[in-house]
């Protein structure tokens, strides 16, 4: 499903992004990618959302080179990725409900669609009783599931998961992954980047570590050996 061939990131202030990374992704796996501050996870994601484009190699998706697509079929690979944060980055002055008909705006869905599917994506993530709801008015876990039903709301084939927990204490953390495994098991593809152990060893899942810019560990058993 995702291929990165011998990908390199070179800065223009000559610091390493990536260096040299090849490994592959298949549909429905949950992966996390560990390292300390700097080793070249979010470079890494963002790559799968085609922020950024390597140095040298590739990244494919399908057998479809992403950095090589049009912009209209950018657009259209870029609705099949859902992207979470752990600034959360939803709009201030929209409601739960409003963030999440945004995306699905975004996407070219219609009125009916957004209708139906909102109030449905907010109950899988346990938060239909905020839907009116502005982000001040909710807390940094509440704020993380709207985040997490926004990017799930257009049915995504891959969910990019960029520190999502950072911010959030034990008993959010514990709930925002249990709800990153359901949409797992749904059958979405999650790529998680975390420094929490303890969400690694609740997981058991596969575990890429990186350092400077280097794959040095791929793990099948859930490992996080640093």
């Amino acid at each position: 499903m995702i291929y990165f061939e011998k990908v390199t990131k070179l800065y223009s202030d000559k610091s390493v992004g990536l260096a040299d990374v090849t490994f592959s992704v298949e549909p429905k796996e949950f992966i996390s990618i560990v390292g300390h501050s700097g080793a070249g996870k979010t470079t890494l994601l963002k790559m799968l959302l085609a922020e950024d484009r390597p140095t040298s190699g590739s990244v494919f998706f399908e057998s479809i080179n992403i950095h090589k697509l049009k912009r209209k079929e950018m657009t259209k690979y870029r609705r099949r990725v859902g992207a979470i944060f752990q600034d959360f980055r939803l709009l201030p002055n929209k409601t739960a409900y409003e963030n999440i008909a945004f995306a699905m705006e975004a996407a070219g869905r219609g009125d009916e669609e957004i209708e139906a599917d909102v109030p449905h994506v907010l109950e899988l993530v346990d938060l239909q009783k905020k839907i009116w709801s502005f982000p001040h008015e909710l807390s940094g876990g509440e704020k993380q599931r709207v985040a997490i039903a926004r990017a799930i709301v257009n049915q995504p084939d891959i969910i990019l998961a960029d520190e999502p927990t950072g911010n959030l204490d034990p008993i959010n953390t514990y709930e925002i992954v249990q709800i990153l495994k359901r949409i797992n098991d749904l059958g979405t593809t999650v790529i998680l980047t975390t420094h929490n152990k303890g969400v690694i060893d609740s997981l058991g899942r596969r575990v890429i570590t990186m350092d400077s810019g280097r794959i040095i560990r791929d793990d099948k058993e859930g490992r996080y050996v640093m």
